[in-house]
């Protein structure tokens, strides 16, 4: 099935309701977060919850982050050993030769992750865990920051309880698989290229995750790929939020919520920001289906989240060779 526009969903009411399932308006709402899943894998909401206030601090800080100089970001840029920091401009090159990308993706980065001391026990299970290297400046970065992060954390559970029950799996099944979430955040600045440079933001990709929430910057950029290989802009509502289903949702529904791959490409001649918020479960869970395959779809082995988000990031280095091809957990034959 094609798509022409993502849908605009307003989650609203089943958010203010003591049960996801109480009424007629509740269940209709479930029943279009479903079908975008299934059809488009992309969804735009609105009544999300999340304060307007909130997200204009989100954007202002993320651009007064980036507005340092070249000593500041060098000395807090990631390292091998920790996925943290500054993302220096063109870092990454997709290794992949199916992703059309003829030159470095053309972004800059901060990575974050889920907040815990280096005291917490979890530490000592994975690598994957630890505090985050807060910038310098602007100063109230850690405290905008965790404050959305919160927000994002509660709009999840609520898509999670959704998916329970479209899937047929026992309440709280999805969320007691988050209780040490690898789950994270990378804040991007994208400098504007021109047509005739043929330069991604970012390459045609699919998120490995189970959700990502993004508040779309206004100047525009997102692509989506349709299910006939057309690619679209994602252009929803000024105050709306854009969330995604990722490759790990995907695996649990055996292929029914979509994993749809997207790309930026920022020719607007403006500079473009954005700060997506990818929901991963704890270190220790193994990424499999939880129902029935879907007719055509195709899998890998069964995935640990920890050890493969750590290969992942490994891989991110140029002169890194991956142990395998993991890149892509599952996906539907595009008809």
């Amino acid at each position: 099935m094609g798509i022409d526009a993502i849908p605009t969903i307003d989650i609203g009411p089943l958010l203010a309701a003591d049960d996801l399932a109480t009424g007629p308006a509740e269940r209709s709402i479930g029943e279009q977060l479903v079908s975008a899943a299934e059809e488009t894998g992309f969804f735009a909401l609105t009544g999300h919850g999340i304060d307007g206030e909130l997200l204009d601090q989100m954007r202002t800080m993320t651009i007064d982050l980036f507005d340092v100089d070249d000593e500041a970001k060098e000395r807090q840029t990631i390292t091998r050993d920790n996925y943290r920091g500054f993302i220096p401009l063109g870092f990454f090159t997709p290794n992949r030769d199916d992703l059309e990308a003829p030159a470095p993706d053309r972004y800059e980065g901060f990575k974050l992750h889920w907040e815990v001391g280096s005291d917490h026990s979890i530490c000592a299970e994975s690598a994957i865990y630890g505090p985050n290297r807060w910038a310098d400046q602007p100063e109230n970065m850690a405290d905008v920051v965790l404050e959305y992060w919160s927000a994002c954390d509660k709009l999840a559970a609520a898509l999670l309880g959704v998916f329970e029950m479209s899937l047929g799996v026992p309440a709280g099944d999805l969320a007691r698989r988050f209780e040490h979430p690898v789950t994270n955040m990378t804040l991007l600045h994208y400098p504007p290229s021109t047509p005739d440079e043929d330069v991604h933001g970012i390459h045609p990709h699919k998120d490995t995750n189970v959700f990502t929430i993004l508040y779309p910057d206004p100047v525009g950029g997102l692509f989506v790929r349709t299910r006939t290989g057309e690619w679209i802009e994602a252009e929803p509502a000024p105050d709306a939020l854009l969330v995604n289903t990722g490759d790990m949702m995907e695996v649990w529904s055996g292929g029914r919520f979509v994993s749809t791959p997207h790309k930026v490409v920022n020719t607007t001649g403006q500079q473009r920001y954005a700060f997506p918020w990818f929901l991963v479960p704890s270190h220790d869970e193994v990424i499999e289906p939880l129902v029935e395959l879907q007719p055509g779809f195709v899998r890998t082995a069964p995935l640990e989240v920890g050890p493969w988000s750590l290969e992942v990031w490994r891989t991110n280095w140029a002169d890194a060779e991956p142990v395998d091809d993991t890149s892509h957990l599952g996906t539907l034959d595009q008809p």
